[in-house]
């Protein structure tokens, strides 16, 4: 999205600067809540491997890939170090490490109603006067938009069921064993491929529309409780 940005010519030096915050408190808090889920809820099903490597906490240097992080802050996607995950451990294996795989992309979806709960509760104070409703408050709208967006669209991008992505694991719950075989055993040439398509953009347009049909969900669940003091 940075790149974007800057393509777009004309951009607020500030609003650049919103961007990156936004994307700088992704990478070092919502990204390892996200890890953190995965592991805390496979420790809740039974699976403890997580746990006693020390992945659930919320230390980002636990969990940060440079590579991953890297790409958030250019294209808005981005990534950190799985967390481990023995679906030996599991008593349902499919179901479980499906609920594993659901907790990550819930945790960026919880963040972003957190985040538009927030901007709405700032923009009914700026209504009734409690707060000024000048050009710095606006870029704290910014912001928080930024925020909200980065993360429905690494929700709406974890649910593509494509490995390595919660997604297909999500999937695998469906298929049958011979199904999820063949996909194990090409899932190094699979991430390869969805590597260069994420690169080349070949994703956006599915993100986009997913994207906008959560933003403006959580765009009305998070104004509801601020309707009145407008």
């Amino acid at each position: 999205m940075l790149i974007s940005l800057i393509r777009s010519g004309g951009v607020n030096v500030v609003t650049v600067i919103m961007y990156i915050l936004s994307v700088l408190l992704t990478i070092f808090l919502v990204l390892p809540l996200h890890e953190c889920a995965h592991g805390f809820i496979a420790h809740k099903l039974g699976d403890d491997t997580a746990k006693r490597e020390g992945r659930i906490t919320l230390n980002p240097m636990k969990h940060i890939d440079y590579m991953g992080a890297a790409l958030m802050i250019l294209i808005g996607f981005g990534w950190a170090k799985p967390v481990p995950i023995n679906t030996r451990n599991f008593k349902k294996p499919k179901r479980d490490l499906a609920l594993s795989a659901l907790a990550g992309p819930v945790s960026n979806l919880l963040a972003a109603i957190v985040a538009g709960l927030i901007k709405n509760g700032l923009a009914a104070l700026c209504a009734n006067r409690i707060l000024p409703l000048d050009e710095p408050m606006a870029y704290v709208f910014v912001f928080f938009q930024f925020l909200i967006s980065i993360n429905i669209g690494l929700a709406v991008f974890n649910f593509i069921p494509v490995p390595p992505l919660d997604g297909s694991k999500i999937l695998m719950a469906f298929l049958p064993d011979k199904a999820i075989y063949w996909i194990l055993e090409r899932q190094q040439f699979i991430s390869m491929g969805l590597f260069v398509l994420l690169i080349l953009g070949g994703f956006n347009g599915i993100i986009n529309i997913a994207s906008s049909f959560f933003e403006n969900i959580i765009s009305w669940l998070t104004f509801l409780p601020f309707s009145w003091a407008f």
